[in-house]
């Protein structure tokens, strides 16, 4: 440990605050919160820690530290901390989720919407609901129930829902308050929980229109009754006291966690929110952590929040005042925690063996694929492909897959330096001279494949450079495409021969992903560099035009052509000088004229 940091240590104080860490370049790589900062601070630097933590501990340089007069203080400054420098190790609400509403406004005409951004603004929210369409659904059901006007500004004359009635058209008529007032009364209790009186009231209604031989207008009811009862009643878990709570477990393991909230509206549970993420600090603090952010600057509250045993409720339930933090120790919401912590254990499993799977597949492909050319297991293939349009702007690129998979921060591009014209052998032998020549010179790890895409031309390039130039005896493979550019066949050996392979095999498909990704990212650099090539040779080459007056150009005309055909004065518009606009459109001009004369010599 660095003596800097050792000292700041020794001096840290016994008092509740947030604690910030720092890297070598003062970027903040983690915060965190402690009812002691002194013995918090100082449990990341002795005892034992898995990899992942000691890999964090192991970047930290500098601590800095803010005292705060309680740990519930703390809680709320770790959140907006987080929130506003976003440290690489902490645990993040990365989607910035958020759900959506229905809101019912605050206007002399109220209108109901679905939003997502809750403000406070004497609207009425009611929600979250589990999705839009959720939401969705219930807002048509309310607009066919109760006529409010849809329009944000009130258009001159009647629209479509004032025929469907569904509006009142307040636009056109003066309508009495009152009308407005019973209206959000009722929206109000349908939405609290009050949906199956209006279901009674909407059953009364329909026997009384049947009744009165207006089959018609009971149909309509009959349709509303039945649309309430789809959107409404749907789930089977039901607390009596019909509120609206947030239900809260965790599972931790391995490094991975999994939070799961279960949604209950009404007294029913309408729907869950699942998050896994790597955490670095203790398991209950970072749990806690996530909580706080997912209620950070969140007006619209449930009335309860349950949490799994060994929480620190208290905290929380300081910060939320108006909100009941609890943890609950027996009957229906005791279960609704055990089925999240449990839910959250079977997910953060799934998730594990799902990885387990994958990296087996992969591995199981690679190591098939070693025994088919008779080298070992191959953990490092590093793959080429070279790019070019007629010999213009050549490149090449290479990709890395280590046990099977892509590892994409191992990419490396190059731009052709000494090869003229569509030489593909000799753009190969540049390309891996300039490779292999740079991993001798900083002893970085040798592959255990070389793949080339193409036949044995570039094998024998590769090889020649490879072991005449550089005395390196990697084995080296080429990959042969058929006529739709799938791959077709694996070359290997001098002379190269063809090794047999199933083609439906894990390690036939492991080599077109090889293929596919090299060929993608060859491609993906040739047009980059081609677009800006193409920019360049024409303007760039005009003296008096920089990157800010060629910016300037391309915004007020948009295209070469225009830049072509436009006069002195549209450019003297565009903010270009006269001598400036003629030397342009001369140059310009003057490109095309040789153009057009090599294409009539060809």
């Amino acid at each position: 440990m660095k003596k800097k940091l050792h000292d700041k240590l020794s001096l840290l104080p016994d008092l509740p605050g947030c604690y910030l860490m720092k890297n070598a370049s003062a970027e903040i790589i983690y915060v965190g919160k402690a009812k002691s900062l002194k013995n918090r601070v100082r449990s990341y630097f002795t005892g034992s820690h898995d990899g992942k933590t000691q890999l964090m501990i192991s970047q930290i340089e500098d601590v800095e530290y803010i005292v705060t007069q309680s740990a519930t203080e703390a809680l709320i400054l770790e959140a907006n901390l987080i929130k506003r420098h976003r440290p690489h190790y902490n645990v993040l609400m990365k989607d910035d989720k958020s759900y959506p509403y229905i809101r019912l406004t605050k206007e002399t005409h109220p209108r109901l919407e679905v939003t997502r951004k809750v403000k406070k603004d004497g609207s009425r929210y009611f929600g979250p609901y589990p999705n839009a369409q959720a939401a969705q659904q219930t807002k048509k059901l309310l607009d066919k129930l109760y006529p409010l006007r849809k329009c944000r500004t009130l258009p001159k004359r009647v629209c479509l829902y004032y025929h469907l009635g569904q509006c009142l058209a307040p636009c056109e008529f003066d309508v009495d308050p009152t009308q407005y007032e019973e209206m959000t009364r009722n929206i109000v209790r349908f939405l609290g929980g009050g949906y199956k009186d209006v279901q009674r009231e909407l059953e009364q209604k329909m026997g009384q229109a049947s009744e009165a031989l207006n089959f018609e207008r009971a149909k309509e009811l009959r349709d509303l009754i039945r649309h309430i009862e789809s959107v409404m009643v749907r789930q089977n878990i039901i607390l009596n006291d019909h509120a609206d709570r947030d239900v809260f477990g965790y599972a931790a393991d391995k490094g991975m966690m999994c939070v799961q909230v279960f949604f209950v509206r009404q007294g029913k549970l309408i729907e869950r929110d699942v998050a896994i993420f790597p955490y670095y600090g203790e398991a209950q603090e970072d749990f806690l952590s996530y909580v706080t952010q997912f209620y950070h600057e969140q007006p619209a509250l449930p009335k309860e929040i349950n949490l799994p045993e060994e929480t620190e409720a208290e905290l929380l339930d300081d910060w939320l005042t108006k909100v009941h933090v609890h943890i609950p120790k027996r009957g229906m919401k005791k279960r609704l925690v055990e089925m999240a912590q449990e839910n959250a254990r079977i997910a953060l499993a799934e998730r594990f063996q799902l990885l387990e799977r994958d990296q087996g597949r992969t591995v199981e492909a690679a190591r098939r694929l070693g025994e088919s050319l008779g080298i070992g297991y191959p953990k490092r293939i590093e793959a080429f492909d070279n790019s070019n349009i007629q010999g213009t702007d050549p490149v090449s690129a290479m990709v890395v897959f280590i046990d099977g998979k892509p590892d994409k921060k191992e990419y490396r591009k190059y731009k052709i330096r000494t090869v003229q014209g569509p030489d593909d052998y000799e753009t190969m032998r540049e390309v891996i001279r300039r490779r292999y020549t740079r991993i001798l010179k900083e002893d970085l790890p040798l592959p255990e494949l070389v793949v080339v895409d193409g036949g044995g031309g570039q094998m024998s390039a590769a090889v020649d450079v490879l072991e005449n130039e550089l005395g390196l005896f990697i084995p080296v493979a080429g990959l042969v495409k058929d006529e739709r550019h799938k791959t077709a066949r694996l070359l290997f050996g001098q002379p190269p021969e063809k090794v047999d392979m199933a083609q439906g095999s894990k390690e036939f498909y492991l080599l077109q992903r090889i293929q596919e990704e090299v060929h993608r990212f060859a491609v993906a650099f040739h047009r980059q560099t081609r677009g800006k090539a193409m920019v360049r040779s024409v303007l760039d080459e005009i003296p008096g035009v920089g990157k800010k007056r060629k910016q300037l150009l391309y915004q007020h005309f948009g295209s070469l052509e225009r830049m072509k055909k436009a006069s002195v004065e549209e450019y003297r518009k565009a903010g270009i000088g006269d001598r400036l606009a003629r030397e342009i459109r001369k140059y310009l001009r003057d490109e095309k004229t040789e153009k057009d004369a090599s294409e009539k010599s060809d």
